[in-house]
């Protein structure tokens, strides 16, 4: 089934920025995808192509992003005549229409939107669901995984406006028995943590994050690890489920040491520390707490602080802004022994193929996986799909608060109410990084 129209149109995101929206239609009718953007952006991303005018969206549009989709990509697709269930050809049509190494022609956010169009109508051209022909094109067999969320309830960082560094602590509810239970258990101790915070720092203090966790001035790491570690234990939940944080650590990465009071415009540079210093807070924090993973604990370009750390480390170590979902960086962090995790975001890359094959080259050094969300999303479902699809067992979207982080969790369970006895939750196996790949989940 061959592509008979290609539309695009500017919409808003959940921070209320502008990004792309792709209608694609064939005979089989309308398939629709909007394209996430990130605040904590890694440099080495493909370019999300942004108008840059500041007089309009304060420079942030994506006009020139839905020119290239309607007037560069539309006609020249649709000539190509490819059907829609050839996503590899697709995928590489458009980045050699686009012609350059980060897709910064055409707009990583122009070409993602097609891409992901495409995959959900050839979904609908083979007459199954969205993940059975994600999984197809990876590879990937029955019986499915579902994964573990990964679900961030304090927000710090780039992401709130409070002296937070760190950007993101994360609730895993690894003792669960389906993904059902596990969002039964993360809500929980979501309200709980609500209540613990309010008690503490006052009714203001719940205010909630770009990613829909709450943002309570705390002075630091161990306060909010502490914070969530009460919040387990009074949901009932103690030993059931895990802590994770998103350090971030590019956004505080100055003149080779990590500025913690990075939010401050007065900070102290003689307190900013070095990477072997923040490699032993980190570890600390990992002896304290029952943390399962770290992500970004270091600069995306600090490459000689990344294996030391992970050397020493017996939980998962994710990169993100290492590897930004990028085959190349992914093979230098294996051959460097950088990380044991790798989090995928489809906007970082720009297709559904390369996604695919990112995901895979990481799972073939064993490492884990976790597809994750932006800060700035849409409604649009894709990643829940796509996660269920690569069987990696591991997913981030945010706290269970906000629709468009909600809306992910929500198709889950529909997938999971789907596939019934076809399906497997990952729960703690799914973040055995370097140890218990996620393919042994299914044996």
């Amino acid at each position: 089934m061959s592509i008979t129209q290609i539309h695009a149109r500017q919409i808003f995101d959940s921070r209320g920025n502008p990004t792309v929206e792709v209608d694609l239609y064939t005979e089989k009718g309308r398939f629709r995808a909007s394209v996430p953007s990130g605040a904590s952006t890694g440099v080495h991303e493909a370019v999300e192509l942004r108008d840059g005018d500041k007089a309009n969206y304060v420079g942030k549009g994506v006009s020139k992003a839905v020119a290239n989709v309607n007037d560069i990509i539309a006609p020249e697709l649709i000539k190509s005549g490819l059907p829609v269930t050839a996503q590899k050809d697709i995928d590489e049509f458009l980045i050699k229409l686009d012609g350059t190494p980060n897709k910064a022609k055409l707009g990583a956010n122009a070409i993602l939107g097609v891409s992901m169009a495409v995959a959900m109508s050839g979904a609908a051209e083979k007459g199954v669901p969205l993940y059975q022909h994600l999984a197809d094109l990876a590879g990937v067999k029955p019986p499915y995984v579902l994964p573990c969320p990964s679900l961030n309830v304090i927000n710090g960082g780039s992401h709130a406006g409070n002296k937070l560094a760190f950007q993101e602590f994360m609730i895993l509810p690894t003792g669960a028995t389906s993904f059902a239970e596990a969002m039964k258990m993360a809500t929980e101790t979501y309200h709980t943590l609500k209540k613990v915070i309010s008690a503490k720092y006052g009714i203001d203090a719940v205010n909630v994050g770009d990613e829909g966790g709450f943002a309570p001035n705390v002075s630091g790491a161990e306060e909010a690890l502490d914070l969530l570690c009460e919040a387990i234990k009074k949901a009932g939940y103690e030993g059931k489920i895990k802590i994770a944080f998103d350090s971030a650590s590019s956004e505080f990465y100055k003149d080779g040491k990590y500025d913690l009071d990075f939010k401050n415009p007065n900070s102290d540079p003689s307190k900013w520390i070095s990477g072997a210093e923040l490699a032993e807070l980190c570890l600390g924090y990992a002896k304290k707490y029952p943390i399962i993973m770290i992500e970004d604990p270091f600069d995306q370009d600090d490459w000689e602080s990344w294996a030391p750390f992970t050397k020493q480390s017996i939980i998962e170590i994710v990169a993100d802004d290492l590897t930004v979902t990028n085959p190349l960086r992914i093979k230098t962090a294996i051959e460097q022994k950088s990380c044991n995790g790798l989090l995928v975001k489809v906007n970082q890359v720009g297709t559904v193929s390369e996604t695919i094959q990112a995901a895979q080259l990481a799972q073939s050094d064993g490492w884990g996986v976790m597809v994750s969300h932006r800060s700035g999303e849409t409604e649009n479902t894709f990643i829940a799909d796509l996660v269920v699809a690569l069987g990696v067992g591991q997913i981030k979207t945010g706290a269970p608060a906000r629709s468009e982080r909600v809306s992910k969790y929500n198709q889950l369970l529909r997938i999971e109410e789907e596939l019934g006895s076809n399906a497997v939750y990952a729960g703690e196996k799914g973040f055995s990084a370097g140890r218990t790949p996620p393919a042994l989940l299914k044996k």
